[in-house]
Formats: C-alpha cells, structure tokens, sequence
C-alpha cells in the first residue's frame, strides 16, 4: 500500500500522525535500549572520561547525519523547505535558548528526549519534569511568555535559506557532509571499542540516529503525496511536547500532525523496552530540594527549547544532520551551558565524584 492511498483511506492529517506514531515507537524503543541523553554524554566528556556515554551519543549523532545526508544524495529527500533552513531564524533565539536548555537539562537529569523516555519505565520525577516542560513550552509558543521569546529572539535574526545552511555558508556539498558524518560514526565506533560498549547498544544508539532520519524522509514522502501543503520535519520534542499537551486538553484547537503521533509513540516504544526487560519501576523525588531543582530546570528546558526552536534532538540532532546553522549554535550552546552548570551545582556531590548513587547505579539517571 502506498502513501497515497493511505492518504486517501485516513486523510493527510491522520496518516502523519501514524507515521509519528510508529517513528516515535522506534526511536523510544532504541532510545530507552541505549541509555541515550546528552546529558549523561556532556558530563561524562567535561569529567574527562570519555567512554560509553559519549559514545553513544556520537553513534546516534553521526547515524542520523549518515542517512539524512545519503537520502538527500539518492534524491529521496529534499530538506529546503524545512522550518530550520527556509524561515527566517534567530541567532540570539539559538544561543540564549541553547545556553537556558543546557542548564536546565543538567538540573532535570536529563534532556527533553531523556525525560519522556524515562517517565514510561516508571520514572515520576521525569514524568512531572516533563509535564512542567510542556507548559513552558506551551506558554513561551501561544501564552503568557510569548512577549519575552519575541522579544529575545528579535535581537540577531538572520535570513532563511542559504543564510541558515551551513553547507551554502562553508560552500561545501552533501558530499562532504556525508563524509563529515562516517568520519564521526568512525570515531564513535571507535570510543564504543575502547569502552566495551555492548553490541547491542551501539546497534541501537544507530537506531536512534536512523530514525531521525527515517522522520525527514517519511514527512517529505507525506509532502510530496499530498495536494495540499505539509510539513517537512523530523524528531523533536519540546514544541511536539506542547502540542500533545493542548491535544489531551482541548482537542478541538488542534489538528493532526507527524508532531502529535511522535510524544505518544515515544512514549509506547520506551514503555515496551522497558516492559520487555523488566526495567519498569516506579521511582519518586527523594526531597522538596530535589524537585524544586527539577522544577526550575524544567522551565529552563521548556522556554530555552521553544526560543531556540528545538531541543537536543530536535536541533542537536535533527537540526544539526542537515547542517542549519542555527541548529548547531544550539547545540554548541547547550554542550557549553551542560559544562558549566556541572562545574558549579554537581562537582562536589557523590556521582559527580564517581561514587555510586541509586540513580547511576540502576542505570536509569539520565
């Protein structure tokens, strides 16, 4: 069966969202399977132990610039009309939004992707992390805090098209783009070697990459299929976050969408990983202090994903494989904001100095 005739069966709107679902169902399921978060792969780099975090990190990283990259060569995908290199973007947005989500992703344990991911293997600091997210989010997109993203993100704009694509600025081709990125799944592979990461979990840290990749070119399929206009985009999670939230609460606002199918269908691939091994446990905040922590950098995350116009997936990831520059600002940023907050909230405590806590031991800290 084609698209076309999904289309056709369902409509445009419900056959996105599917595809969202079942994108989203795979990239949970491999995202929960390789304990992927740039969180946990930031600290691990600014501690100087480089190893398997890191490494699966680069692995997701460099699979979805890999296939991204090699599509758009086969001439089955054509990014230009996607949000991050056609509008006109935000620099200011990017750096500032890049810096606020970097705090806060180290003060939640972890980043957007990481806390969905989390709440279904039973997780209810993530999942209440998640939902604050949400709301800020959905507040900095359509509320109260609307003003002061406009405000901040009208400070240093820049043109779409070739003024926000990397590879028109550095004149280079998707050639060199997907030579940039087997390069890096070399490096990856190589960091997975020397810290005895498993087969498995490499295997599926690729998975994670290769669905970011499976969503451009599946959202670009349902554009070309359809007669009226859609939305070439791929995974991310703070604005999808936001949407699925509204979703739940007044479905008539809201339409379908690739974006409304992505959060629920993390959500089921992630609860069927942890099922299936035997990982899911409820767990809670240990203290007022605690949650007030995850609170605060919740916010961060929230407003800082929507004035950057993505999150660690969403730009780190998904930006960043098909070269928009404001992406990879984001993503310099976040990396950058991760390493200072470490330094000053986390040195001192037992994890950060290598003793075991409950949440590094069970393995499902972020």
């Amino acid at each position: 069966m084609d698209l076309i005739t999904i289309i056709d069966a369902v409509g445009e709107g419900p056959a996105l969202a599917l595809g969202g679902v079942a994108v989203g169902a795979a990239f949970g399921f491999a995202a929960q399977r390789s304990r992927f978060c740039l969180r946990a792969a930031s600290i691990e780099f600014y501690h100087g132990q480089v190893g398997q975090k890191v490494a699966i990190w680069l692995m997701a990283f460099a699979t979805a610039v890999v296939w991204t990259q090699a599509f758009i060569l086969m001439g089955l995908l054509d990014v230009s009309e996607a949000r991050q290199l056609a509008q006109r973007g935000s620099l200011s947005g990017a750096a500032i939004g890049g810096l606020m989500f970097g705090a806060g992703m180290i003060m939640t344990r972890g980043c957007a992707s990481r806390l969905l991911v989390l709440s279904a293997t039973g997780n209810l600091r993530a999942l209440l992390t998640g939902l604050v997210m949400a709301v800020t989010a959905q507040s900095a997109y359509r509320g109260a805090l609307v003003p002061l993203r406009e405000t901040i993100t009208a400070w240093w704009t820049i043109d779409g098209a070739g003024a926000r694509d990397l590879l028109v600025i550095l004149g280079l081709g998707h050639g060199h783009a997907l030579a940039f990125g087997i390069v890096w799944c070399g490096a990856a592979y190589v960091y997975a070697v020397r810290s005895r990461l498993p087969a498995s979990t490499w295997f599926t840290a690729s998975g994670v990459g290769g669905m970011v990749a499976i969503g451009w070119l599946f959202t670009y399929a349902i554009s070309q299929a359809s007669f009226s206009p859609a939305r070439v985009t791929s995974i991310t999670f703070t604005g999808p976050s936001a949407d699925t939230l509204m979703f739940v609460l007044d479905q008539s606002r809201m339409v379908w969408n690739f974006d409304i199918g992505l959060v629920p269908g993390v959500f089921i691939g992630s609860l069927a990983g942890a099922l299936l091994f035997k990982e899911f446990e409820l767990q809670g905040f240990k203290d007022g202090l605690s949650m007030r922590r995850y609170i605060v950098g919740a916010v961060l995350m929230g407003f800082g994903g929507m004035l950057a116009g993505g999150c660690a997936v969403g730009a780190g990831v998904s930006g960043g494989a098909i070269f928009a520059a404001t992406a990879w600002i984001t993503l310099a940023c976040i990396w950058l904001a991760a390493g200072v907050t470490d330094f000053l909230m986390d040195r001192e405590t037992p994890a950060a100095a290598g003793v075991p806590t409950p949440e590094s031991a069970s393995g499902r800290a972020g």
